[in-house]
């Protein structure tokens, strides 16, 4: 007999081991309370011969793995994503198995649309290609209801919260879409510093189509003001992005709806950019950021430099679009002025120059945008000695070809 070819006049519809256990978990998964998944899950890998089983959730430092709770689940202290072997899972985005005298410990990627909510870790007696074929379904399913849920429970942002968050940090957590995204054609990574104090800063994108758009914003000011007027901007963008105007079009939006929101001297810096997905090509406004830098071969090779226009909400004119043509494999990095400088008396600006030395060490052939965006990130807070008197954000796109 072959299995899963017609038989009687059709197919094997038979149920296997494999099916039943997801299926199990499919069938109450639209009604199964947020904090009721991990047990769910607990049960499911416990039915397969695993043991001290843990959902491992990246904090919004970005520095730790930090187990969620439930009947069922070990627990245990937060690892680091730094020198652990579920941190090293959570780098890769593959799976790390570590044998010992108690079995087999497997970690697992948490990955919905290529980003990274954390890791599945589960210990077996042993490990074969059948296990680690379950394994890997379980771990998508778990990563989707952990997007599905986290909707409608505080559960998952509580146990991500490493420290006191600011309400301004609040406000722009829930603003933010996915920290990464990785398809065929393209990626990209965001970091945001620092992660529970920061205000005005603030990014976005969509993949339409063959069309990523992308916007990086910075409101002035500190605090709830920031906040909001970054909030402004963010869903002005949106809205024009949504209805399909061009990149210049969507400048003048969100030009007028902070200029109608806030004071006159109010205004937020952004870069908005579309970038051809089958052809590479990539156009951007940029309104009084940084110039991006372009990334080839993981060196940066030049400034994206282009003319500008005055800031959000100042009344600029109809902006000029810069534009390039990408090759399979480069990278493009957006930040704000937060990131090269440093106000504190007496300390020096830290600078585009120490930024590209740092890309030079970080940005190598095996590592992700996301990995790269993170160590660049976190290198660059430990230059300033952790200092820093304003937000500082950057995302990393890497068109694939």
């Amino acid at each position: 007999m072959t299995v899963g070819r017609y038989e009687h006049g059709g197919p094997d519809r038979s149920e296997g081991f494999g099916e039943a256990l997801l299926g199990g978990l499919l069938d109450r998964a639209h009604e199964l309370p947020p904090d009721r998944v991990g047990p769910a899950v607990a049960d499911l890998l416990a039915r397969l011969g695993g043991r001290e089983s843990q959902i491992l959730l990246q904090d919004y430092g970005q520095q730790r793995l930090v187990p969620l709770p439930g009947e069922g689940l070990a627990g245990g202290e937060p690892l680091p994503v730094d020198h652990s072997d579920a941190g090293r899972c959570f780098l890769t985005s593959r799976p790390v198995e570590t044998a010992s005298a108690e079995g087999v410990r497997v970690h697992l990627p948490l990955l919905d649309g290529g980003d990274q909510a954390g890791v599945l870790a589960v210990t077996l007696d042993a490990v074969d290609d059948d296990d680690r074929r379950i394994l890997r379904r379980v771990a998508g399913l778990v990563a989707d209801l952990l997007q599905t849920k986290n909707g409608y429970t505080d559960l998952f942002f509580r146990t991500r919260r490493g420290e006191p968050m600011s309400v301004a940090a609040e406000i722009q957590w829930s603003l933010l879409p996915p920290l990464a995204m990785s398809m065929p054609r393209v990626a990209v990574a965001g970091v945001l510093e620092p992660a529970y104090d920061v205000a005005g800063d603030s990014f976005d994108y969509a993949l339409n189509g063959d069309a990523l758009h992308l916007a990086v914003i910075d409101a002035m000011g500190h605090g709830l003001d920031a906040a909001t007027m970054a909030t402004v901007a963010i869903g002005a963008y949106r809205h024009a992005r949504r209805i399909s105007v061009e990149l210049s079009e969507i400048y003048l939006f969100m030009d007028r709806a902070v200029a109608e929101q806030f004071a006159p001297d109010h205004f937020v810096t952004a870069q908005m950019m579309r970038l051809d997905t089958d052809t590479g090509r990539l156009q951007w406004v940029n309104a009084g950021h940084p110039a991006p830098m372009l990334v080839r071969e993981h060196r940066v090779v030049r400034r994206l430099d282009s003319p500008t226009t005055l800031p959000v909400g100042f009344g600029g004119d109809q902006p000029q679009i810069g534009e390039v043509t990408l090759e399979p494999g480069d990278r493009v990095l957006c930040f704000t002025d937060g990131l090269v400088e440093e106000h504190e008396s007496g300390r020096e600006q830290f600078g585009e120059d120490r930024l590209i030395d740092c890309v030079h060490r970080l940005d190598r052939a095996d590592r992700s945008v996301r990995a790269v965006a993170r160590d660049l990130s976190h290198t660059l807070v430990r230059a300033r000695d952790g200092a820093t008197t304003d937000d500082a954000t950057l995302v990393l796109v890497e068109w694939r070809g």
